[in-house]
């Protein structure tokens, strides 16, 4: 099979803080021939950079805490614990905002830094992509309250011994994408950071 699709038109439906696209495609099938015309939306959004800020010494996670507009109808509430996380804008690398956001967001420094993986959020409806590292942080005076008033960034920080960020897993507290991929990493590359950083 060759996969080829064909755009026939783009229609912009909605410019704000995240754009909405039309799209009116067709694209090859599997089993062979060609689809009819498919009408699909596509949220324009963003490149984005996360971190998991890990203190091998105290073997802890820092974590911030903040209003997701996504998760008002949540049982748990609109307040979700998450990694570290910024938008790519410009000619800023991906590390260079993990870097950035560490410190705004979390009041931390990262001393190094490891890629853990790049990925598509939500592909079926969005454009968003995440990379997303590890980077290691001295833990010890992390907390308070952070993030950029221009940006209405309200982020409280949280440290948190490993085990109980694991645990958070599947159910928890720990339940947006980047933080559940990043936790899992975590979970099989713990040994190798603290031999690595310790």
């Amino acid at each position: 099979m060759e996969y080829i699709f064909k755009l026939l038109s783009t229609e912009t439906v909605f410019r704000g803080f995240l754009d909405l696209h039309r799209y009116k495609l067709t694209h090859h099938l599997f089993a062979g021939g060609e689809s009819k015309v498919l009408v699909r939306e596509r949220v324009e959004s963003y490149k984005a950079s996360s971190v998991l800020l890990y203190d091998p010494l105290m073997d802890a996670v820092v974590m911030i805490e903040q209003f997701r507009i996504g998760a008002m109808e949540h049982p748990d509430g609109a307040w979700v614990l998450e990694v570290v996380g910024g938008i790519i804008e410009g000619d800023a690398t991906p590390e260079a905002v993990a870097r950035r956001e560490a410190v705004e967001e979390a009041g931390c420094e990262i001393k190094d830094i490891i890629n853990i993986c790049e990925f598509m959020v939500s592909p079926g409806t969005s454009t968003e992509r995440i990379h997303l590292f590890c980077g290691c942080i001295d833990a010890s005076k992390a907390g308070g309250i952070h993030g950029l008033d221009e940006e209405g960034e309200d982020i409280r920080v949280e440290v948190l011994p490993a085990d109980r960020v694991i645990g958070e897993l599947y159910g928890g507290r720990v339940n947006s994408t980047s933080s559940i991929i990043a936790v899992q990493w975590l979970m099989t590359n713990r040994e190798m950071l603290q031999e690595l950083w310790l």
